[in-house]
């Protein structure tokens, strides 16, 4: 079974990622939980994304389709990133999202393929 776990980064988090002092325990935290995945043998992909202020959001309004600036969501934590894991169930994806390295983390079951 495939799951998908997003990871939700604070404003903190994403700033942390340049800042110098901060960012070496920063990536400290996530190459160890890096280095597990990859070890274990699940990983189907995953990856990192650039900060939300970097987001172009693509809307359906009144049937045209317009494109702003920034993140959709006025949420304070936005996804930093993911994984897509393959497991046997829905329990060892949750072990899994929770030995991430942030506070917090959704899982999702992936659809089958469309053929």
């Amino acid at each position: 079974m495939h799951f998908t776990l997003m990871f939700y980064e604070s404003p903190e988090d994403f700033a942390a990622r340049k800042d110098p002092a901060k960012q070496q325990e920063y990536l400290a935290g996530w190459s160890h939980y890096v280095h597990a995945l990859l070890e274990s043998g699940v990983v189907v992909s995953g990856f990192g994304l650039h900060a939300p202020e970097t987001a172009a959001t693509v809307l359906r309004r009144n049937g045209e389709m317009v494109v702003e600036d920034g993140p959709f969501s006025e949420t304070k934590e936005q996804i930093g990133g993911l994984f897509v894991i393959d497991v046997p169930n829905l329990e060892t994806a949750l072990e899994w999202a929770a030995r991430g390295p942030v506070n917090a983390v959704e899982v999702r079951e992936n659809l089958p393929p469309m053929k």
